[in-house]
Parts: C-alpha cells; sequence; structure tokens
C-alpha cells in the first residue's frame, strides 16, 4: 500500500468527505525536509492500510487547497477526521510521532481497544 498522491481536483472527494482517518502530508518535490518525511509517508500508508489513509500533496501543484488550510512552511502534516482537521505538525516530524498521532486517533474512534 502506498501513499496516495492528491490534487486540488480530487482532494474533497478523498479528504474532506472521506469517512474515517486520512493523513495528509502537504509537501513539495524541492523542499529537504520534505525528502526526509516522504519514506515515513510511506511506511505509514503500509502499516495502517485499511485502518487510516495516507496521502500526499504537492504544494506546487495544488496552490488553491494548501492556501485553503493555511499552509505555510512545508512539510505540514495535517490528520483529518471524517473531513475534518483534527491534528497536524509543522515539520519533520518522526515515524513514531506520526504513528502515535494515528494511534491516538484511531483509540478515540475505536473507544479505546485500538492502538493500545
Amino acid at each position: 500500500m502506498h501513499a496516495i498522491e492528491l490534487n486540488d481536483r480530487d482532494f474533497g472527494t478523498k479528504v474532506e468527505e472521506a469517512a474515517g482517518l486520512v493523513l495528509v502530508d502537504f509537501w513539495a518535490p524541492w523542499c529537504g525536509p520534505c525528502r526526509i518525511v516522504g519514506p515515513v509517508i510511506e511506511r505509514l500508508a503500509e502499516r495502517y492500510a485499511g485502518r487510516a489513509t495516507v496521502a500526499k500533496l504537492n504544494v506546487d501543484n495544488a496552490p488553491q487547497t494548501a492556501a485553503k488550510y493555511g499552509i505555510r512552511s512545508i512539510p505540514t502534516i495535517v490528520l483529518f477526521r471524517d473531513g475534518e482537521p483534527v491534528r497536524g505538525v509543522v515539520g519533520a516530524a518522526s515515524e513514531a510521532a506520526l504513528a502515535r498521532m494515528i494511534d491516538e486517533e484511531l483509540a478515540t474512534v475505536s473507544d479505546g481497544a485500538e492502538g493500545r
């Protein structure tokens, strides 16, 4: 399972209208820290397949969506639940920190049964 690639056209249907958790990495190819986070995002996509969607949005190719969510620094990683942003982190977060963020939201969704 790989992170899905998003753009301005499909962000609404794949994130804002999606049920459950969607982790979105707002990034750009020229951004050094983004290239460090890229493999982490791919590992999270595999780790959470079937429990959360993991996606990437190149801000250079999707300026409307980046502006809508006030993305001023990249990488910015935002966790959406049922189409609403619930958590986020700016900068190159560790895999452990991002997994913890997802696990905590999964636990909230399933009344604490999952991710503990």
